[in-house]
């Protein structure tokens, strides 16, 4: 299904068909925000002038607390209202939700009319235009992945999300019989993100027990992270309107697999306007549509044996992605959770370094001639996927305007590797290493990295302020 035009929205709502237009946008987490109005309202006002909403939204945490320490929005400062306009690119209409249409914004300021630097949406947007002053344009597929529980949110929030019950009692990777069972929840969000326009490649079983994946088709960096927004939300809704629930964290129990948003990436030569071949095909073929991800982010074969024939754009932006992983490990894996998933022989990465169709590494070179790509194996399904791919494209940029050198592929299991950099292991490890990064400051500026890095503190620091289970049961009798 298409998505709606601006006049096809106002005839459907005109008609009754639409009765709810939510204007939306994503907040630190990447989770949306934002009202639900009125379609009569919509057209009298929000559809011209936006909506206006407190500027907190994009400076709080999980718990949607006001959190101290930001430049751009504090009490300080009176936590003042910013514009959500909407992207009428953006325009689908929910199926799950009747009546209804999304609509995501950009948000700014009030004052000066300016969009807002410190917003994901706007972050992307920055290095996807620096990405195009280069006349290169970014393309991504991304595949995540999630778990599905019989119980429902409620019941889990009741138990303390202690005691949960996984869909399937089986590993369920590849597997048709066992993935069947779960088809009334999986293929209802399949099926729910084509009717709103966004296109499905696939399904899977994963490899933990209830573990899922959905694969999207590629497209350009905005509109993959815009897709991957719809899809996290979309499956929550719809699995809670099933009695049942849904988990992005990157390891919601350590015996399990971990959950990943695995990010594969390209760059295009842009003219006039218009993507006409891959940057990264050696032989210099491929038309737009060819595969800039692959055909998809999990089309495509590997790229061979040995080392491919790369072009200097490739082997500079896959040595910036190098140079860069360390330092932008908050990106890629925001939470305190995020670091349980970075496990050997966990299908998670623990080392830096790329090799070709080799999944024990941090960067995986896979596809040929126009989808030939590069896989970032380190962001888990936890990340704002705008943070992560504007991640993605500021450490290729900065590999490409360096001119860095890329080292040879690595080949072997990089679990066991002795010789490479590793990515951090805790959180607080993430956040000195960004704080320290001149590459972050190059890349993003520094209110970015200002408003980044507080995000990573206070996550921290509330975690550090919090007495576990596992405390309590170590010590709680025999200290």
């Amino acid at each position: 299904m298409k998505q709606p035009t601006r006049d096809e929205l106002r005839d459907s709502i005109r008609r009754g068909d639409i009765d709810t237009v939510v204007m939306a946008f994503p907040d630190l987490q990447g989770r949306l925000v934002g009202k639900r109005t009125s379609g009569s309202f919509f057209l009298q006002q929000v559809e011209e002038h936006g909506t206006e909403n407190c500027d907190y939204l994009i400076a709080t945490d999980f718990d949607d607390v006001a959190v101290p320490g930001y430049k751009f929005a504090s009490y300080d400062l009176g936590y003042g209202d910013m514009i959500a306009r909407a992207d009428f690119g953006t325009i689908r209409v929910t199926p799950w939700v009747p009546k209804t249409a999304l609509i995501l914004c950009d948000v700014f300021s009030v004052k000066t009319g300016e969009p807002i630097a410190v917003a994901p949406r706007q972050i992307l947007r920055d290095q996807v235009a620096a990405a195009q002053r280069m006349n290169l344009e970014p393309m991504i597929g991304s595949e995540i992945e999630f778990y599905l529980f019989r119980d429902s949110y409620d019941q889990l929030h009741d138990k303390g999300y202690r005691n949960l019950l996984p869909h399937s009692p089986f590993m369920e990777d590849y597997q048709i019989v066992q993935t069947t069972r779960d088809e009334y929840v999986v293929g209802e969000i399949r099926r729910g993100l084509e009717a709103a326009a966004i296109p499905v490649e696939f399904s899977k079983g994963e490899a933990g027990r209830g573990q899922h994946e959905i694969n999207l088709s590629y497209t350009r960096a905005v509109e993959m992270a815009d897709r991957n927004t719809v899809y996290k939300t979309a499956a929550k809704e719809i699995a809670a309107g099933l009695g049942r629930s849904v988990t992005f964290m990157a390891k919601y129990d350590f015996a399990e697999t971990g959950s990943s948003c695995h990010v594969h990436s390209s760059l295009w030569h842009l003219t006039e306007g218009a993507v006409r071949g891959s940057a990264f095909d050696a032989g210099h073929g491929g038309a737009a549509g060819g595969g800039a991800a692959g055909g998809g982010a999990a089309g495509g074969g590997a790229v061979g044996h040995g080392t491919p024939a790369m072009t200097d754009h490739f082997r500079m932006y896959l040595a910036g992605q190098l140079a860069a992983a360390r330092d932008f490990s908050i990106l890629w894996a925001p939470t305190v959770n995020s670091y349980k998933r970075f496990q050997p022989g966990s299908w998670a990465p623990t080392a830096v370094a790329w090799g070709v169709d080799n999944r024990t590494l941090g960067y995986r070179v896979v596809g040929h001639g126009a989808g030939t790509r590069v896989e970032c194996r380190i962001p888990g399904a936890d990340a704002n996927s705008y943070l992560a791919f504007a991640g993605t494209i500021a450490a290729g940029l900065y590999g490409i305007r360096h001119r860095l050198q890329l080292t040879d592929a690595y080949a072997g299991n990089g679990y066991e590797a002795k010789d490479l950099p590793r990515i951090p292991t805790t959180l607080a490890e993430a956040a000195d290493l960004w704080q320290q990064s001149e590459i972050a400051r190059e890349c993003f500026g520094d209110d970015v990295h200002h408003h980044l890095l507080n995000m990573a503190r206070h996550e921290w620091s509330s975690f550090q302020q919090t007495v576990t289970d596992w405390e309590r049961v170590r010590y709680f009798e025999r200290a």
